[in-house]
């Protein structure tokens, strides 16, 4: 029988998408440089050369999504700051956006999470988001 190895936290290793190397929990208060941040990350043991990290869900080791290097993770925070408009300013309900993105991209509505979408992805969002904004008068 083929059985994935896991971690004694129950979670299976994690491997940097970008150079491969193993990816190791630490407070992000490493990474950050502010002792005041809370909560942990994924980070690359290839840190700083290879820059990818994932962030966890709060309380858990659990990560938010799939680890990017510096230029996704800005690009996702754009795609976020577009989207969440549509919810936050009443365009669409908060369950209807995130349906709406998942209809766009016809993915399932579980899948549908900014953590884990790509470069190309970010961008449509982005771009898509800003029509929907537009459309509706919203200014961005």
């Amino acid at each position: 029988m083929n059985q994935k190895k896991k971690t004694k936290n129950g979670l299976k290793p994690m491997r940097c998408p970008y150079c491969g190397s193993a990816m190791t929990l630490r407070p992000a208060s490493d990474i950050y440089g502010n002792k005041q941040t809370e909560g942990w990350l994924y980070v690359c043991n290839s840190y700083p050369r290879c820059d990818a990290y994932v962030g966890t869900h709060p309380g858990t080791k659990t990560p938010l999504g799939i680890p990017a290097d510096g230029h996704l993770r800005n690009l996702r925070i754009r795609a976020h700051r577009s989207f969440d408009q549509i919810w936050r300013n009443g365009v669409m309900s908060r369950n209807q956006a995130y349906r709406w993105m998942a209809d766009l991209f016809c993915i399932p509505l579980r899948d549908a999470h900014i953590g884990r979408f790509s470069e190309n992805r970010c961008t449509a969002l982005i771009r898509e988001s800003g029509e929907v904004l537009g459309r509706e008068g919203v200014w961005r």
